[in-house]
């Protein structure tokens, strides 16, 4: 998790380099035990071995018969127990979810498939880490922010990156982030009366959008002259941290659309306050995942020599886990007082 070199292990006996696919470990294993929400991997191998692979605050360890031995050391980082609520062990498995996602280029929605940072998916992310205490992991990434858009829906001046940006400079600096100076100026070309539009997704979301843009000032204490239209919009339920009454009810998302992009049916249900849209199995890891990602390159699921992580199957059927926004989306909803 952090800025730790990544491992993945592989069921059967594998350790491998989550990033080059390199064989790290082989075991000859008669068991293995995954333990999600504990950041470990218990084996037992066929000469009777007790070996343990986990992480904690201070790097993942090998644990091979009582001899214990770090694999990787960075930044210290905080795993809370969240003992006192009822869904801790998910929660800690969650968290785990959202910090193994942190690349020494910034937060990304999966490590392999994205090999950039999202505003969207990363805002996301930073609202876990600030209840976590883990802003200090992105703090270099959010100071050296210059771009006012990410460009990575086909290159789309996204307008939403406006307030995610802003949230996310607010964390850590102030308004006098150079970053904050060059979206102001920018707003000003997405405005339509005293609201703003734009493409997010590759539609026009002025609710969805202007709801971000409006938290982003507030959350940096700057003035704000916008006001969110009274209009459906798809994407306003997605904004479920504030103004929950300025919203036109409509269509919701298709039990389709929330199997490929879970995070949109847990955001609306967090917007709706509803039961959760789907259960999370814990009996194997990772928990969360993203389908026909549009941008997302499945390709590097796989080494030159087809033994990645993932099988060729899953790279053709366009699938990735981890994924962040759906893991914070979770995250959120559980840890959302409002949520009773």
């Amino acid at each position: 998790m952090g800025s730790r070199r990544k491992f993945v292990y592989r069921p059967g006996g594998e350790l491998l380099d989550a990033i080059t696919f390199d064989l790290v470990k082989k075991w000859e294993i008669a068991s293995e035990h995954f333990e999600p929400s504990e950041y470990s991997v218990t084996l037992e191998t066929r000469d009777s071995r007790a070996i343990r692979i986990f992480e904690d605050e201070k790097a993942v360890w090998m644990d091979d018969n009582g001899d214990r031995q770090a694999l990787t050391y960075g930044k210290p980082i905080s795993l809370p127990r969240f003992e006192d609520h009822p869904q801790a062990s998910l929660l800690r498995a969650i968290h785990g979810e959202i910090l193994v996602n942190i690349m020494p280029f910034g937060p990304v929605p999966n490590l392999w498939v994205y090999p950039r940072p999202w505003y969207r998916d990363s805002a996301m992310m930073l609202m876990c880490m600030k209840q976590t205490k883990n802003l200090h992991l992105v703090e270099e990434w959010i100071a050296g922010l210059h771009k006012v858009w990410d460009r990575n829906n086909s290159g789309d001046p996204e307008t939403d990156n406006f307030g995610q940006c802003l949230y996310m400079i607010s964390l850590l600096s102030d308004r006098n982030h150079p970053l904050v100076d060059k979206i102001m100026k920018a707003v000003p070309q997405y405005r339509r009366d005293n609201y703003v539009i734009g493409r997010s997704d590759y539609a026009e979301h002025p609710v969805y959008q202007t709801k971000w843009l409006k938290y982003g000032l507030k959350s940096l204490e700057m003035d704000d002259q916008f006001k969110i239209p009274e209009v459906y919009d798809s994407y306003s339920s997605l904004f479920w941290m504030d103004y929950r009454t300025q919203h036109v009810d409509g269509a919701k998302f298709s039990e389709e659309t929330v199997k490929n992009y879970p995070y949109l049916g847990w955001a609306e249900a967090h917007f709706y306050k509803t039961p959760p849209p789907m259960p999370v199995e814990m009996d194997s890891s990772p928990l969360t995942w993203e389908g026909a990602g549009s941008e997302a390159e499945y390709w590097r699921l796989l080494d030159p020599a087809k033994h990645g992580f993932y099988s060729e199957d899953d790279a053709k059927r366009k699938f990735s886990c981890p994924h962040t926004w759906h893991a914070a989306e979770i995250f959120l909803y559980y840890t959302d007082p409002r949520m009773g």
